[in-house]
């Protein structure tokens, strides 16, 4: 028990290191915080509420780990490197196909509820 309860301490500074340097992390936040509600009404059914704030959950997750690709490549590297710069890009790539995801499955959601389909 106490494993888990200094897991639980360590995931809540990391989520404040993270919103306290990192604009996108505040913001996909917030969007999940808007999201839970908006969900409600939104989600075709309850499968489709979990899986719409699963992906905004699974987003964060990813630009929790982008943003400690960075802060590691910069603590290691701090000068210009193209190749440290090509990590970056990755990490930038993979929020980016998060971000692709999250919109397709709350946009069909939408098209759902709104009888497009």
């Amino acid at each position: 028990m106490q494993r888990l309860y200094h897991a639980t301490l360590n995931s809540l500074r990391g989520f404040a290191a993270a919103c306290r340097s990192e604009a996108a992390v505040r913001e996909e936040i917030i969007a999940l915080v808007l999201a839970v509600p908006a969900g409600l009404w939104l989600a075709p059914s309850a499968a489709w509420y979990v899986a719409m704030i699963g992906v905004l959950l699974v987003l964060i997750a990813l630009e929790l780990l982008n943003t400690a690709i960075e802060k590691l490549a910069d603590h290691v590297a701090p000068e210009q490197n193209p190749k440290i710069g090509a990590l970056k890009d990755y990490g930038s790539a993979a929020v980016g196909c998060g971000l692709a995801l999250a919109a397709l499955v709350w946009s069909a959601a939408l098209a759902i509820r709104l009888g497009l389909i």
